[in-house]
Order: structure tokens, then C-alpha cells, then sequence
């Protein structure tokens, strides 16, 4: 099946252009989903993570402090390798189980690390939802209260702009309004249904 990688930086409006396709009736698979199923209660990842950080790293629920594990790995390289070797296999069979069960001619991987994971080697095709780093620090604050000092943080974590955009076969300029979004969403459905029905031949 014709599976397209749908990514984008931080406020760039990754989520409102999958929530097109959504619309469309195109199945739509998002790896923050998938990171959050690995690491539920009563499975391996969650325990082995509470082994390598304590259990303050848990909350009274038991459920992962995921605030608190983003806050101790963030700055912290070696931290973040060991947890990203830990979870992103994991992650990707999840991925791919879902991608497997997808109905249509199509699906969609929503992923922000689409590229920086390797998850783009799941996926034939990549489209980067995006807009000027100016407008993401302006619609991320607004969303996440972060601070513009937080997000660019996150953002230089994340591959540059200009990186993503080479890498990058279909673009969405997400830089006006929601009709503007769509109506481009609507064109490139159309471009990857004639792709999907040409790959099945």
C-alpha cells in the first residue's frame, strides 16, 4: 500500500493538515499514538524506563510522568539515546501494525521525527507541512503556552527547516488560513490516489 510520511517542525500545523486527510476518510496513523501505547502501564518499556530513572518517574497512577521524563532527557544526550533505542523499535512495530490494518488506497504516517527517527523508511513518499519559523514560535506559543526561548529549544532538537524541505517530495504551505490548508490537502489527495491506483497495476 502507498503509505505517505506527513511531518513538520513544531506550530507548523502538522495535526490540522492530518486532520484533512482524516476528513477525506484516509486513514491516518500518528507515532505520538504510538509512543504513548508502548510506554502504558504493564508493558516492558514502561518497566524497564522506572528501572533506569526510578519510580519517581511514574505517576500515583503508574502511568509515565511524561513531563518529567521530556524535562530529565532533554538536555541530557546520553539519556535520550538510551530511551530512543529503547522505544523507537517499538514504536515502529506499532506503527506498522497499524499501517497494515489500514483500509483504502492510501494512509497516511503522521510523525514530527519523521526523519530525524528513521520511520521515513516506512513510507514512500514525504510531505512537510510548513511555515515560517516565525510563525511557529507565534502559533506554538499561542497553542502551548510555551515560552519562544521553549520552543526554539524544541526546535533546533528538531532537523532544520531547510533539511526537512530537501527532503521533502510534496510541500504544504500552511502559512494562511484552514480553507487555503485543505484545498491544498484536496489537490495532493487527488495527486496520491491516481499515485495509489498506478502502484497497484
Amino acid at each position: 500500500m502507498l503509505t505517505i510520511g506527513l511531518t513538520g517542525g513544531i506550530g507548523s500545523g502538522k495535526s490540522a493538515a492530518a486532520d484533512c486527510f482524516r476528513e477525506l476518510g484516509i486513514r491516518v496513523v500518528d507515532a505520538d499514538w504510538a509512543a504513548r501505547v508502548v510506554v502504558q502501564p504493564g508493558k516492558p518499556a514502561l518497566e524497564e524506563i522506572a528501572a533506569h530513572f526510578g519510580a519517581g518517574i511514574l505517576l500515583e497512577s503508574g502511568e509515565l510522568d511524561r513531563a518529567r521524563l521530556r524535562a530529565l532527557v532533554f538536555d541530557h544526550e546520553v539519556e535520550r539515546k538510551w530511551l530512543e533505542a529503547l522505544l523507537h523499535p517499538l514504536i515502529r512495530e506499532e506503527i506498522i501494525k497499524a499501517l497494515q490494518g489500514s483500509p483504502g488506497p492510501y494512509a497516511i504516517l503522521e510523525s514530527p521525527l519523521l526523519i530525524e527517527s528513521g520511520q521515513s523508511e516506512l513510507v514512500q513518499r514525504v510531505c512537510v507541512v510548513d511555515v515560517p519559523e516565525a510563525l511557529q514560535l507565534e502559533r506554538a506559543g499561542a497553542r502551548d503556552g510555551n515560552t519562544p526561548e521553549q520552543i526554539r529549544r524544541i526546535m533546533a532538537a528538531q532537523l532544520p527547516r531547510e533539511k526537512r524541505l530537501a527532503r521533502a517530495d510534496d510541500v504544504l504551505d500552511n502559512s494562511g488560513d484552514r480553507a487555503s490548508l485543505r484545498r491544498q490537502v484536496e489537490q495532493l489527495h487527488q495527486e496520491y490516489l491516481r499515485l495509489a491506483t498506478g502502484s497497484n497495476d
